[in-house]
């Protein structure tokens, strides 16, 4: 018996999807690609300026929770001519890290937070944030498109000042796809929803809202179907979004998480 059985896998995510494929079909899996993030898209407009502001020294931390956009800043440094600039400017702030992708990308630029989350989340990076930012400092903090509501709240609450860069934005899934993953998901022909990013919950989520069947796409993840996240982070929010059962890997990632759904079904079938 293969692993995957012929299980109808859905996948979410916009990006590697090719590769995704490939790793439940050699699983036996059936994969069907159901993005339910939109294409990502380059805010280029104010980039530039906010990389100038950092590297005018106008912040006295910076926090960075991804490692894309974390690269991305320093890209748009080189196009201006001043990848060197930018690093200095850095060495010169105080940085704070949430995730290993973003930390190996400051590794790879020589550079090393002083604080970073203790698990991969935004709440393991507010933990460990706490006594170390005075009212009164100025913040730069990189998001993905995607708020961080916790992280900013808590900047609130500590009367730090704080500019967001966001150097991608996310905009809404396909109606269409949105539409036809929750009828198949109604109708009984998946088996598996894997989440690989926070927006993809909450956009699947907002269209059943929206089509009045949240009891029953609940029930369902509840039963019949397994939803899968990349790792903690998300696992949250697909649980924030109502959906209590969730698996995942601890080291976030997507092929440990694959090997956690066969695990997973594999135990439902030596019951």
């Amino acid at each position: 018996m293969s692993k995957l059985d012929g299980k109808n896998v859905a996948l979410l995510g916009a990006r590697k999807t090719e590769e995704l494929s490939k790793i439940v079909q050699n699983l036996g899996g059936v994969p069907l690609v159901r993005p339910a993030q939109g294409t990502v898209f380059l805010n280029d407009s104010h980039l530039e300026e906010d990389v100038t502001r950092l590297m005018a020294g106008e912040f006295d931390w910076i926090i960075l929770t991804t490692g894309v956009g974390t690269e991305l800043l320093y890209k748009t440094a080189v196009k201006m001519e001043a990848g060197d600039r930018f690093i200095e400017a850095l060495q010169s702030m105080k940085i704070a890290a949430r995730g290993y992708k973003t930390v190996n990308m400051l590794k790879k630029l020589g550079l090393q937070p002083l604080i970073r989350d203790d698990d991969g989340s935004t709440a393991g990076l507010v933990r460990n944030l706490e006594g170390h930012l005075p009212g009164g400092v100025k913040v730069a903090l990189q998001l993905h498109g995607d708020p961080a509501p916790l992280l900013m709240n808590w900047l609130d609450e500590q009367k730090v000042e704080h500019k967001e860069i966001l150097p991608y934005e996310h905009i809404a899934p396909e109606k269409e796809t949105m539409q036809q993953l929750i009828q198949e998901i109604l109708e009984g022909k998946i088996d598996s929803v894997v989440f690989t990013s926070a927006p993809q919950p909450r956009n699947l989520m907002r269209f059943v809202r929206e089509q009045g069947v949240e009891d029953k796409i609940v029930g369902l993840f509840a039963s019949d179907v397994i939803a899968l996240a990349v790792g903690k982070v998300t696992a949250q929010v697909v649980i924030d979004e109502g959906i209590e059962r969730v698996i995942y890997p601890e080291d976030q990632r997507m092929g440990s998480a694959m090997v956690e759904l066969v695990k997973y079904y594999q135990g439902m079938a030596s019951r």
